[in-house]
């Protein structure tokens, strides 16, 4: 099972398992970030538009440009964008679109990651901002903090000791406090801060749960793809057991993100 790997295929799965918890947190992130009015934004890993959209509905921009190198993405985000100071790219980290000047806010919502080469890419974030700029990110605390994933990939390693090689608790050892500064720090930026942000994801009862993980896009829907449709009932069997629900037969987790700032001097 470890040769499975992260399918990005359609942005309306995407959407569905994590983008519609994307646009909960971007506003939250946004608001954290502080960022002045009518800046330029470079969204790196824009995803289907999460971000652009929250920084066009809360930190008054003069442009937003969102680039991320999965075509089914860039063309979810295009096709869903209403806002005329937003444009999206088809490109990546080593790729980066550049600005004459640089923007003043360079930024990535849950992406970072998920880059070859993070520490390349915020070098590459800092080379195309704008003196004393503002260079961020956020991403999601897989190991304890996000936790309908959490309850997940619990599950599946239960089963399958293979699923923990593909659990991002376990690949990304980045997406934690310390990580996260050091890596800022160590890129040359100033006035580094890391802190959480925590958001609900609720679920109306455990299809709308489960439902998701079945779309193929993500690391998570990728693992479900390759189980029979045997293991896929027990798994999905096992987290319905697991999973505490209202009354009503809601779920509600908590999930927290880490949110990281630097300054470029």
């Amino acid at each position: 099972m470890t040769d499975v790997e992260d399918q990005w295929a359609a942005g309306s799965s995407y959407e569905d398992f994590m983008g519609r918890w994307s646009r909960r947190l971007a506003p939250e992130f946004i608001s954290w970030l502080r960022i002045a009015r009518g800046v330029h934004w470079l969204d790196v890993g824009c995803g289907t538009g999460a971000l652009a959209d929250a920084v066009c509905s809360h930190a008054e921009p003069a442009s937003v440009v969102g680039c991320d190198p999965a075509t089914p993405l860039v063309e979810f985000a295009r096709e869903h964008s209403r806002d005329p100071r937003q444009s999206f790219v088809i490109a990546g980290a080593g790729s980066l679109p550049r600005r004459a000047g640089g923007y003043g806010s360079v930024t990535s919502l849950l992406a970072l990651n998920f880059l070859p080469d993070p520490e390349g890419a915020v070098h590459e974030m800092r080379s195309v901002a704008a003196p004393q700029s503002t260079v961020s990110a956020c991403v999601w605390d897989y190991s304890d903090g996000m936790l309908f994933l959490r309850h997940f990939w619990d599950a599946a390693a239960s089963q399958d000791s293979a699923a923990s090689a593909l659990d991002e608790g376990n690949r990304f050892p980045l997406c934690r406090r310390d990580a996260l500064t050091t890596l800022f720090r160590d890129s040359g930026l100033d006035d580094v801060r890391c802190e959480p942000i925590e958001i609900r994801t609720a679920f109306a009862g455990f299809d709308d749960y489960w439902r998701p993980f079945l779309g193929g896009t993500g690391p998570a829907p990728s693992y479900v793809s390759s189980l029979s449709a045997d293991r896929r009932r027990m798994l999905a069997r096992k987290l319905e057991q697991g999973l505490r629900q209202g009354p009503d037969g809601t779920i509600t987790l908590t999930a927290r993100a880490w949110a990281v700032r630097g300054t470029v001097n």
